[in-house]
């Protein structure tokens, strides 16, 4: 059984950084993608970032957050981490991992990820 566990979040004020951690278990092999969403109240969930797992580890960033976050991973841990630096109050939202089994490229649609983590609170006061 996939599990994905978020670690890190909380309050922040603007201009600083937080450091978010997905932990994966469960997958048998690494063929498989990650990715983070967020959710503000009141808006739909966005793409926020993604990197492959298997081959080179491929990036891909929203424009909101491209320069300021950098996504990477530990394929030894399974794990997937966000830094996120010079943080705005528009970035306040629940964080979400996701990930799905592919050999492709991590995709920007929420619809195509089968396993999603709890969610983590990121607020970014002024």
């Amino acid at each position: 059984q996939v599990q994905l566990v978020e670690s890190g979040g909380g309050l922040v004020q603007v201009g600083g950084s937080l450091r978010l951690s997905c932990a994966a278990s469960g997958f048998t092999s690494n063929n498989f993608g990650m990715a983070w969403f967020r959710q503000a109240p009141g808006k739909e969930r966005e793409f926020v970032a993604s990197i492959n797992i298997w081959g080179g580890g491929r990036t891909d960033y929203s424009d909101s957050v491209k320069g300021r976050f950098t996504i990477s991973r530990d394929n030894a841990k399974s794990t997937v981490s966000l830094q996120m630096n010079n943080l705005k109050p528009e970035d306040t939202a629940v964080y979400y991992c996701a990930a799905l089994v592919t050999f492709g490229n991590s995709p920007r649609s929420s619809d195509r990820y089968n396993y999603w983590g709890q969610g983590t609170q990121v607020t970014v006061s002024s």
